[in-house]
This record gives C-alpha cells, sequence and structure tokens, in this order.
C-alpha cells in the first residue's frame, strides 16, 4: 500500500451501499452499444475497470425513456446506449452482474440532452429538441462546438409545454426503474454541461416566466421535482448523484453561481428532494471555484449542502479534458495536489475520467505506488 494515497481506499458509506474506496470512475461516452443496447464487449469493458479497484462506477451517459433524450452532430447516436425496453434492460443486467463479480458497484448516468439535440439527429430524428425556452444559449461564446453544429441548432424553436416538462420527469423516473430493475447499486443523474437539467438550471437558457422559471432559486424546480420523482421510484435504500457544474457546452466561461450564497441556493433545494452526492463538474479540480478561497467547486458543494461530494477534472494528466481535443495529454501525478485537498476533508470522492479510461488498472497502480502507463490518445476511441 502507498501511504501517501492510503486515506483514498478508505470505505465509505451512502445510503445502503458501501463503496470499497473512494476511487469514482467518471462518466465518459464511449457509444459501443448498437441500436441502444450494451453487448458483451460494453460488460467487459466495465468489468475491466472492477477488476483494476475502482470503487464506483458511473456508467457513460445513458439516454432515459424519452424519444428526445438523444441527439447532437458528430456522435452517432444509434449506438449510444439507453435505459428502455426489455432489450436494453437486459443488456444493462448483464454489465451489472459482470461488476458485481469483480467485487465492483455501478450506477448508471440518466441522460437527456435537452437543447444539445440537433433537429433531425438521434435513434428518433422526428422527435424535436426540447428546450425550455427554445433558445439554444449564447451565440458567440467560448465553446469547443463545431460552427456546423451550432449553425444547425442556434436558431429558436417553441418552448417546453406543461406537459413536455412532465413527460420528461415521469421519463426520468421510470428510467431509474428500469435501471433498479437491472440491479444497479444506485443513481446518477446528467444535469450538468449545458444538458436538459443545467437548461432550467441556468439563465441563458431557462427565461420562463412560469413555475419553472424565474430567479436562481425558482429555476431549481425542474432538477427538484425530476429528483423526487426518481426518489419515489428507487425508495430510501439507494443512493442518488447529481453530476452539476458552472460551464455549459454554449460557454465554457459561464457560471451557474456568480457566489457562493447562490450555489449553496441552487444546490440547497436539490440536496433536500434526495440527492446523496453532488458530482462538481471542472475543467481541472484544482481551481478555486470562488474568490478569496481555495476551495474547489466539489468543496463548496459539500460545505454548503452537508452532502458527500465528487471532485473531477484532469485528475492523473496534465490538462483538461478540452484540451486532450486540441494539442493531446499525457499521464501525469498529480496526486500530491489532490491529496493535499483530499486529506483536508474538501470532498469525499475522486472521480477519474481519461485515465481509467486508457488503464483499467489505474486504481490499482495508486495503491500500491506503481509507475502509470502512458497516455495513449487512440484509446479515447477504443472499448479497451
Amino acid at each position: 500500500m502507498n501511504s501517501s494515497t492510503a486515506p483514498l481506499f478508505e470505505p465509505l458509506r451512502i445510503r445502503s451501499v458501501t463503496l470499497r474506496n473512494r476511487i469514482v470512475m467518471s462518466p465518459m461516452t464511449r457509444g459501443f452499444s448498437p441500436g441502444g443496447v450494451p453487448g458483451a464487449d460494453v460488460a467487459g469493458y466495465y468489468r475491466r475497470r472492477a477488476e483494476g479497484e475502482v470503487g464506483l462506477i458511473v456508467t457513460e451517459g445513458v439516454g432515459i425513456d424519452h424519444e428526445s433524450a438523444l441527439g447532437s452532430a458528430g456522435l452517432d447516436e444509434d449506438d449510444v446506449p439507453h435505459m428502455y425496453g426489455l432489450e436494453a434492460v437486459a443488456g444493462w443486467r448483464r454489465v451489472v452482474d459482470e461488476v458485481h463479480a469483480a467485487g465492483g458497484l455501478i450506477f448508471p448516468q440518466l441522460w437527456h440532452m435537452g437543447v444539445m439535440k440537433a433537429e433531425g439527429s438521434g435513434p428518433h430524428p422526428s422527435a424535436r429538441p426540447l428546450r425550455p425556452s427554445g433558445i439554444w444559449g449564447p451565440l458567440g461564446r467560448t465553446t469547443s462546438l463545431d460552427a456546423g453544429y451550432i449553425e444547425r441548432v442556434g436558431h429558436p424553436t417553441t418552448p417546453m409545454s406543461e406537459s413536455q416538462i412532465l413527460d420528461v420527469i415521469g421519463a426520468y423516473a421510470r428510467s431509474a426503474s428500469h435501471a433498479k430493475e437491472a440491479g444497479f447499486d444506485g443513481i446518477a443523474i446528467h444535469g450538468a454541461h449545458g444538458y436538459l437539467p443545467d437548461n432550467f438550471l441556468w439563465s441563458e437558457t431557462n427565461r420562463r416566466t412560469d413555475r419553472w422559471g424565474g430567479d436562481h432559486v425558482q429555476r431549481t424546480r425542474f432538477a427538484v421535482e425530476m429528483v423526487r420523482a426518481i426518489r419515489a421510484q428507487i425508495g430510501p435504500e439507494m443512493p442518488m448523484v447529481l453530476r452539476f457544474s458552472q460551464w455549459k457546452q454554449q460557454d465554457l466561461k459561464a457560471r451557474l453561481a456568480e457566489t457562493p450564497q447562490q450555489l449553496e441556493e441552487i444546490l440547497t433545494p436539490i440536496a433536500n428532494a434526495g440527492v446523496d452526492v453532488f458530482d462538481a463538474s471542472v475543467r481541472y479540480f484544482n481551481t478555486p471555484a470562488f474568490p478569496g478561497s481555495d476551495l474547489n467547486l466539489a468543496g463548496w458543494a459539500k460545505k454548503l449542502t452537508g452532502k458527500r461530494s465528487i471532485t473531477v477534472g484532469g485528475i492523473g494528466m496534465n490538462n483538461g479534458v478540452y484540451d486532450t481535443k486540441k494539442v493531446g495529454s499525457v499521464s501525469q501525478s498529480n496526486l500530491d495536489l489532490l491529496m493535499r485537498r483530499f486529506n483536508r476533508g474538501e470532498f469525499d470522492l475522486v472521480a477519474v475520467g481519461r485515465a481509467i479510461l486508457h488503464d483499467p488498472q489505474w486504481p490499482r497502480r495508486v495503491r500500491l505506488g506503481e509507475p502509470f502507463e502512458a497516455f495513449d490518445q487512440a484509446s479515447l476511441k477504443r472499448l479497451t
């Protein structure tokens, strides 16, 4: 055991589930599930991470039971998994069984792309994109999105109706029920990066004046009702994780909250609705969230809500995920920076993306103090 990282290998109990260590496999879209159904290769992919001693696996984004959930540009959405239908649920049950056989735990990340779905895309191309206020978001901001895609999605559409909002909330609840049926250990929700729950939280995509809009507190209603609906389906024992972010794909410099007080007022109603863990997505984990404090976003989420939190962003790498797409990345041991924050109780869990995607044995290497493999950019496109 590497003594400097030993605290990462202490167990953690959340509701009825006990994680064997604090390392989480961060959700990463893979697109290797033809027709939305994960096969034996996907089950093997996740099993290898459990064998590598990941404490908790959060799957890639999984489309919820709604026709508009998936669809974008530059991605074969027919190969993105979903959480509905007998075949898909059976496929996920095989994934769960493989992970459990290797001693791991696994949550699905429920996903509705919201405004990011382009017209005519996805498994259901006739399904219109759903947008709280009919707007995709601000144009001309800092983004890594393709100009052609932005041209396709930038025009205004019809705002979501009351019935559409309630239908989507129901779809989240149904998909959570399907996940429970498949044997998952908990539920994760993608509420960040410009996807549907985030569309309701962010002022640039939610300008509604009814009960689903208003100030930063009133804009939490969709997330609150979604979490309540999921909790009603899965019961009191299963843990629930919500990913949130300041930045959006429409604007990498966006801020959901300008102050800690605003962040508290946004997260507290969601926590009270039934979320156990906040997955605070940032581009690099060692970045302070607000002036005047060294706390990162996960640190603030824990401090303000009293809930568990997950830090993520560039752990084991020399830069953030969007930098990988531009200039590539290399493996880097930044565990000293990570442990400095972890040991002072800033956050409870550590999510690792690219490093674990490349090397399923990464957590075991951390535990034993072994050298890391050199990062291979091609691993981002393989299911290994």
